[in-house]
């Protein structure tokens, strides 16, 4: 597993504390070892149990969770971190398949990442994830916007189709936020990856187009149109 290239830090004067999640031993150490090299604060957990108790004790920054996992699995380890307490996971998978990605963001996770990967990109979603919660408090001061029935409340953070609340993921929200500030515009998948995931120039348009989907499921797939090889655009649609 690659390790050069340059480091990334956290942004904050606290040093941010990473829950990382690796049932091979090798792995987890190889990624504690970079992360705390970066300035982070790492706790360790190798299996389903441990981690959501790992979680528990220690209110970590980010998840750093790996799919599969003895006890159950890194799927069921969101679900349950999540109910507890809304916290940015990076999902680590071994299989580049989009039905695991989408149950991946369907129980909360922010983002994933094929292995092999390369230490210097997890280091910088890690850094970028952590940006997008500091940013995400900038919401709060955004009025409510409505485009036909669709109602999006920025600063209560809730989303409402025909008068019926719609309940997204963090990183959901946070796309739709970012279509419907230019509603009817087409915005690129690079834009959209630097906007709502805070990493300009990095190639995460499967990212992208993984979490539109999974937010056309929840809002209604007209709503969002697609451009093929540019972008999306949120379209105003009026129930009838």
């Amino acid at each position: 597993m690659p390790t050069s290239g340059p480091v990334v830090g956290p942004l904050s004067a606290r040093a941010s504390t990473i829950l990382v999640v690796e049932d091979e031993p090798v792995i987890n150490q190889a990624v504690t070892d970079r992360l705390r090299g970066s300035g982070y604060d790492v706790v360790q957990a190798w299996d389903g149990p441990a981690a959501v108790a790992r979680f528990s004790e220690t209110a970590p920054d980010l998840v750093l969770l790996d799919v599969m996992l003895p006890g159950f699995d890194g799927h069921e380890v969101c679900r349950r971190i999540q109910a507890q307490r809304p916290v940015p996971v990076l999902m680590l998978t071994a299989r580049d398949d989009e039905a695991d990605i989408l149950v991946g963001l369907g129980v909360g996770a922010d983002d994933y990442l094929t292995k092999p990967f390369r230490m210097r990109e997890l280091v910088a979603r890690v850094a970028a994830l952590l940006r997008r919660v500091e940013r995400a408090a900038e919401l709060a001061s955004h009025p409510t916007s409505d485009l036909g029935d669709l109602r999006l409340d920025a600063a209560a953070r809730r989303v409402f189709v025909a008068g019926d609340e719609v309940h997204l993921t963090p990183t959901e929200f946070d796309l739709l936020v970012c279509l419907a500030a230019k509603p009817g515009v087409v915005l690129t998948r690079e834009h959209l990856y630097a906007e709502v995931w805070g990493w300009p120039g990095a190639s995460g348009t499967r990212t992208v187009d993984s979490h539109v989907k999974a937010l056309r499921a929840k809002i209604g797939a007209e709503r969002v149109r697609t451009v093929h090889g540019v972008g999306y655009a949120l379209e105003p649609v009026t129930d009838s």
